[in-house]
């Protein structure tokens, strides 16, 4: 299949279980204010108004289940919407979420609250890459800073940038193959893997780069949060720009 994922057809994920320590204290990372909009309804907006995406599902923090529901009435229009108790890990949140998503949806998205600000044409531009037969999506930006291999506190080699990309989210996936992921891979032995595409490589399926966007930063500490508030009011129309 070629060209866009037809309209409502994909399902996104949003994880907001985590705590969010590194953030400092006040309650869940999804949470937190943004422009005095907790991050999460950001994001649901977001991925909500995504053309491809017709479900929603968030994996919420177990205490807060009732109180992000409440969040999110109106805030998903064009979409359905589900919310569901995160685990204890983001691979647990994952895939619970992944077990609530409508019966028949082959392209899923998975998304970190987090970062926040991830235009919906991101989501969009992800899912038109499964749908045109990849099995798995990432979006990436170009590394700007020189990256330096270490072993303890000595440099053993430096990478060369214009091969590595920070990869962002939503990262997109044919249903089965994520279901495949977290069934064979997530419990397995060696380092955790740090996403959903990550599981996927140690399939040894191929993982496809789309570009990034500048936006879809994560918010992880004060200095990210101000950085977010910043472009947020950017985005806002000023009242004072039609006088």
């Amino acid at each position: 299949m070629t060209g866009p994922t037809p309209a409502g057809s994909a399902a996104a994920i949003i994880v907001g279980a985590g705590r969010g320590e590194r953030l400092g204290a006040g309650g869940p990372k999804a949470l937190r204010s943004l422009g005095g909009v907790p991050m999460l309804v950001h994001a649901v907006r977001a991925l909500s108004a995504a053309s491809s995406v017709g479900h929603v599902v968030v994996a919420a923090p177990p205490a807060d289940v009732e109180r992000t529901q409440a969040l999110l009435v109106g805030q998903h229009p064009g979409a359905s919407l589900r919310v569901v108790p995160g685990g204890a890990t983001r691979h647990e949140s994952v895939a619970a979420a992944l077990a609530a998503v409508p019966t028949g949806v082959t392209v899923v998205l998975v998304h970190d609250a987090a970062r926040a600000l991830a235009p919906g044409t991101l989501a969009d531009a992800v899912a038109a890459a499964v749908t045109a037969g990849a099995e798995a999506v990432v979006p990436g930006l170009a590394v700007t800073d020189t990256v330096k291999q270490v072993s303890g506190d000595v440099v053993v080699a430096t990478l060369d940038r214009t091969e590595l990309r920070a990869v962002q989210t939503p990262q997109g996936f044919r249903r089965e193959t994520l279901e495949r992921a977290h069934r064979e891979v997530s419990g397995g032995t060696g380092p955790a893997a740090t996403d959903d595409a990550g599981l996927v490589e140690r399939l040894g399926l191929p993982v496809v780069v789309v570009p990034g966007d500048d936006d879809a930063f994560k918010v992880t500490r004060p200095l990210d949060l101000l950085l977010a508030e910043a472009v947020l009011a950017n985005r806002e129309p000023r009242k004072d720009r039609d006088d």
